[in-house]
C-alpha cells in the first residue's frame, strides 16, 4: 500500500486552521537537524528510534500525523510504519527542504 504525501502548501493551510483540527507533526530527523530547523510544535523521534519508541506514538493516535524529514526520503518510511500500527498518516512531500522553499523562505536551509 503506498504512502499518501501532502504537500507543502497543504499543509501550511491545515496549520493555519482551528487548532482541534490541525494535523500532529512528527520530524524524524536526527536531534541536530531538528536543532537546526523545525516545523513548530513537532515531536522529534529518529526514524532508527521509531519502533524502540513506538509508545510514545500513542499520544498521537486519533490525529492524522504529517511525517517529515530533510527531502521527503525517510518520512516515507516513518509514515509506513505508523500505518502499521494502524495510525493515520501522511509524509510532508519534499520534507522541510520543500517546504522552506515553497512555504516559509525564512527557515533555513541546509
Amino acid at each position: 500500500m503506498p504512502v499518501p504525501e501532502i504537500t507543502p502548501t497543504r499543509l501550511a493551510e491545515l496549520l493555519s486552521g482551528p487548532a482541534e483540527s490541525r494535523p500532529a507533526l512528527l520530524d524524524v530527523r536526527f536531534p541536530n537537524e531538528h536543532a537546526y530547523v523545525a516545523l513548530p510544535d513537532s515531536v522529534l523521534i529518529p526514524l532508527p528510534e521509531l519502533d524502540e519508541r513506538a509508545e510514545e506514538l500513542e499520544a498521537l493516535r486519533g490525529r492524522t500525523v504529517v511525517v517529515y524529514c530533510h527531502h521527503g526520503v525517510r518520512s516515507l518510511s516513518g509514515a509506513a510504519y505508523l500505518m502499521s500500527l494502524g495510525m493515520e498518516a501522511v509524509s510532508l512531500r519534499g520534507g522541510i527542504d520543500l517546504y522552506s522553499l515553497q512555504v516559509d523562505p525564512k527557515l533555513p536551509r541546509y
